[in-house]
């Protein structure tokens, strides 16, 4: 019998291996010098990933930062800051821990415009920075890098990092608790919960419907990690019991159970996209790129949860009571973000700069709005400088609204100011006040048709029964008329 032909295979050269092994698996390993250029290599990218989006916020929110006027909302921040302290807790209860943080940096540095505001502008810096470790920890330093600076250049990033509100430490707070949730998934030790729970706990003290994020962050739980469950809800309760000890110390003194807000309309629901991300188009790019993260993998679907969940919750809370507010669900942004980069970064380098580019350049106009004088929506300079420039001694004026108030205290010089007519006589029928001025000021917020109708009390009524406008202005976000008395003649 004769034996079999033995056939001799070749060796395989290193170009042969290239086909047959095309991920590199089976590669002798690299020499030392080469790996640790490689690992150097990343940790650059690492770096790079929260540092040049923290360097753009940074730049795009103090660029302008003390051109527009304190809004409303910021009025009464500062207020608050510089009132008593038992004034700090009045008003909504949910915004006291913002208000008494605040007042501790008004001592240290002033209650300027620029001061009131920098706090919000270390808060989205750092959250913006984060967001950019956390999409390169989860997914790669490239996508860390493009989610952060997608997050930098949104519009609504600029303009809540210039407002003395607590919106943007609310943001903060939601992508430090997402991070930290992260390694309790892996492994839910003490002291990983324990930092997790302080996060919550943050996040509750600085907006209290931001605690919708939790819904989020139980459906991962639930869905990936059903073991860990009753250990994360242990975590997650401080929170939740400290916005409900907030909430109810609020009705039981004002009656005011929930933070205020609006029903939910078609039209609200429409304008959201805008309020959210600065301009409506954005949105609409931000969730079509988002679609191409899917499918549903692990940290896809973390930030999934993070972008849909709390948005629905609040939907469906808004149908029963009037909570829906888009700048409550500023903290859902960076999840928009993190997925859009996932799915830019799936790009050649090339197209994905391209891409982070056409958001930039998108979003212009809205960058350059946002840091005129009227910036947020309100021009509370304007209606200062009509009653500076036109008022005269003895004038007096009618707020319709405590923000008018304190919106001429703040930008109105003291001998400039006209007499608060209802401050002088509370509660009294104006035909038996002893003094009446000729002229009288009328500010409200917003553009009411008829202004002077409208009523802002019995006393107002009255006074204003043998007045008539001799003229109004309408500067961004308010309505200021001129009244005259025409019962008597001209002096």
């Amino acid at each position: 019998m004769m034996d079999a032909d033995t056939m001799v295979l070749p060796r395989l050269g290193p170009a042969e291996a290239d086909v047959e092994d095309p991920w590199g698996e089976d590669r002798p390993p690299r020499p030392r010098r080469a790996a640790a250029r490689v690992a150097a290599g990343a940790n650059r990218w690492r770096i790079a990933a929260w540092l040049l989006p923290a360097l753009l916020t940074g730049g795009l929110g103090g660029a302008g930062l003390g051109t527009p006027g304190l809004r409303t909302e910021e009025l009464a921040t500062w207020r608050a800051a510089t009132s008593p302290w038992r004034e700090a807790w009045t008003g909504d209860r949910t915004l006291a821990p913002y208000h008494l943080l605040m007042r501790g940096w008004v001592e240290l540095f002033g209650a300027g415009d620029v001061a009131l505001r920098v706090p919000s502008l270390l808060a989205m810096t750092a959250a913006v920075a984060l967001v950019g470790a956390l999409a390169a920890r989860m997914f790669a330093p490239g996508t860390g890098v493009l989610a952060g600076a997608l997050l930098a250049v949104l519009p609504s990033s600029t303009r809540y990092a210039q407002e003395a509100q607590p919106h943007a430490a609310a943001l903060f707070a939601a992508v430090l608790a997402t991070w930290l949730l992260l390694p309790v998934l892996e492994r839910p030790t003490a002291r990983r919960l324990t930092a997790y729970a302080g996060a919550v706990v943050l996040l509750g003290l600085c907006q209290a419907g931001a605690v919708l994020l939790l819904a989020g962050h139980g459906w991962v739980v639930l869905a990936f990690r059903r073991a860990t469950a009753g250990r994360w809800w242990a975590a997650a309760t401080p929170g939740v019991l400290g916005v409900a000890a907030l909430l109810w110390s609020g009705a039981r003194d004002d009656g005011g159970l929930l933070p205020p807000g609006v029903r939910v309309d078609p039209g609200v629901l429409a304008a959201t996209p805008r309020e959210l991300f600065g301009v409506a188009a954005l949105g609409a790019v931000l969730a079509g790129l988002a679609l191409f993260s899917l499918p549903l993998r692990y940290a896809a679907a973390i930030c999934t949860a993070w972008a849909l969940v709390p948005a629905l919750g609040l939907l469906l809370v808004a149908r029963v009571v009037p909570v829906w507010s888009p700048a409550g669900l500023l903290f859902t942004v960076p999840a928009w973000a993190v997925l859009a980069a996932v799915a830019l970064s799936r790009l050649r380098a090339r197209g994905a700069v391209a891409g982070l580019a056409a958001v930039a350049l998108v979003g212009a106009p809205a960058q350059v709005a946002v840091r005129g004088p009227d910036g947020h929506g309100q021009d509370p300079r304007r209606v200062a400088a009509i009653i500076d420039g036109l008022g005269r001694r003895g004038d007096g004026v009618l707020y319709d609204d405590p923000a008018a108030r304190t919106l001429v205290a703040r930008y109105v010089p003291v001998d400039r100011r006209p007499v608060d007519v209802l401050a002088t006589r509370p509660g009294t029928d104006c035909d038996g006040c002893d003094v009446v001025p000729r002229r009288l000021w009328l500010i409200q917020p917003g553009h009411p048709t008829t202004p002077w109708v409208t009523g802002v009390g019995a006393a107002a009524r009255g006074l204003r029964a043998g007045y008539r406008p001799e003229r109004v202005w309408r500067p961004a976000g308010f309505t200021v008329v001129l009244l005259t008395d025409q019962r008597r003649t001209s002096p």
